[in-house]
């Protein structure tokens, strides 16, 4: 293969791995930061809708508040939160 097209094959690659990663996080709100709940207030909502082992907690770059833990009952559940209000906008539960 020639340089060039070793290239645009890179860069068909790397567009499609970003454009994979911006489509699975939904976008959870477009308010500033400042209107957010804390982290502490989130996590401490999350406990309370029966969440629980949270191994990942992390703001995403859509705007969201994300978790990999599992459910009351056991099931592993990736969850993005409203930061705002706390509300599940997606859930994917195993």
């Amino acid at each position: 293969m020639n340089r060039k097209r070793i290239g645009s094959i890179a860069a068909i690659v790397a567009f499609g791995a970003i454009a994979g990663h911006a489509a699975a996080s939904p976008t959870c709100t477009r308010q500033p930061e400042s209107q957010w709940l804390s982290e502490a207030e989130m996590q401490k909502k999350i406990g309370q809708m029966g969440y629980k082992e949270i191994k990942v907690f992390k703001k995403t770059a859509s705007g969201c508040y994300e978790i990999y833990g599992r459910t009351g009952d056991g099931r592993k559940a990736e969850v993005y939160f409203n930061p705002v209000t706390g509300a599940v906008v997606e859930s994917n539960v195993d």
